[in-house]
């Protein structure tokens, strides 16, 4: 038996894929990102379904990432948007994959393998983060010219702030400047066919950025970027609803009655205020529960809230049970999701955290078990 699991619904995920395609319509390359174990949901669970109900390509981090869905028989195209170590860069080649470049460095080292590369350029608009500077491009261009090889299949950047504002100014400036490169990449006889900003709040909000390739990120798994984000969705009228796929669960490992006044946990920052009972949870810090929802989190124990009492420990957690007298040994918990009328959601764990929804859910350990769950 499990301690602690995850199930994922896969006709949320294919529900989530179908309503993000009504926004970018069917000529629109649809890429949902996997990066990070899927944002917490599991890698290959979620590539696969996502290989198998209309994703054209998916978007992973890293080589190792790739390794996996690859033995898992995942076939269609897989762009690396992270950055792969000059040293392994024979492993995009082997594992037919697609990647980001932004180093002179990195193009060097592709063009020295003497294959056939899908590569994708990365401009720098006004995040930096990764990024080629417009004026650095004429030395791409040349060294891609110097090895027909490589082939320049996209070119792509990314927002800094559109799942932050509903003002557009910023990014609409990062668009004039990611034109400006497509531009300066065509005078030099370079045309890549793939053009791509646009994650899911640019998806959301921002049509124009849509061009024909999207990078579809949270919402994959039903999450909105942000509540911004569905603040536009709204104004523009989209009928979109996405639906989380995660629910977290574990089991009670121990039920005890705790007199009036005495402390929980370490560092007895919780006093009970009355008897009561008080469940311990097999799940902790190291499983990716945040340690800043001691005395703050809640947890559904037969369909009610249970609140979190004493410091969150590496692998237990303490809650308060009185109120919920059929909690037994062994009953099932539920961490982020639903239980009968009441839900937690992973919105809810960050604010809880003072962190955000992506960190929660990408904190789940990943020895812990994802089912899918039809």
């Amino acid at each position: 038996m499990n301690l602690t699991w995850v199930e994922i619904s896969k006709q949320a995920l294919i529900h989530n894929l179908h309503e993000f395609r009504k926004l970018i319509g069917p000529h629109v390359v649809l890429a949902p990102a996997i990066k990070a174990n899927a944002y917490g949901h599991g890698l290959v669970e979620c590539g696969t379904v996502f290989a198998e109900h209309g994703a054209d390509y998916l978007c992973a981090n890293a080589l190792y990432e790739v390794e996996a869905l690859r033995k898992a028989g995942i076939k269609i195209p897989i762009l690396i948007i992270g950055y792969t170590p000059l040293s392994d860069l024979g492993g995009i080649v082997r594992l037919k994959a697609e990647t980001i470049v932004y180093n002179l460095e990195t193009l060097h080292g592709l063009a020295a393998l003497g294959k056939p590369i899908g590569i994708h350029l990365k401009i720098e608009t006004g995040n930096h983060r990764q990024g080629i500077e417009i004026e650095q491009l004429p030395t791409f261009v040349a060294l891609l010219k110097k090895h027909p090889q490589l082939e320049l299949k996209g070119v792509s950047t990314h927002f800094a702030n559109l799942e932050d504002r509903l003002n557009q100014h910023y990014s609409r400036f990062q668009l004039k400047k990611f034109e400006e490169a497509i531009h300066a990449l065509e005078l030099h006889g370079m045309a890549p066919h793939y053009r791509h900003c646009a994650a899911t709040a640019g998806i959301v909000a921002f049509p124009e950025a849509h061009f024909n390739f999207v990078r579809l990120g949270i919402g994959s798994y039903g999450l909105w970027p942000s509540p911004k984000t569905l603040v536009a969705a709204e104004r523009l009228h989209l009928e979109i609803k996405p639906q989380p796929v995660l629910t977290w669960k574990t089991i009670i490992a121990q039920v005890k009655e705790v007199k009036k006044g005495s402390l929980v946990g370490y560092g007895c920052t919780y006093e009970m205020k009355h008897d009561g009972r008080v469940a311990v949870l097999p799940i902790g810090y190291y499983d990716g529960f945040v340690r800043a929802l001691g005395n703050k989190g809640f947890v559904l124990i037969h369909g009610r809230r249970a609140p979190v009492v004493g410091r969150v420990c590496m692998n237990m957690i303490m809650v308060d049970v009185s109120h919920i007298p059929q909690a037994r040994l062994e009953d099932e918990v539920v961490l982020i999701g639903k239980q009968g009328n009441e839900i937690i959601t992973s919105e809810e764990m960050g604010e809880l955290s003072n962190t955000i929804h992506y960190e929660v859910t990408t904190r789940i350990n990943e020895r812990i078990p994802r089912m899918l769950k039809p």
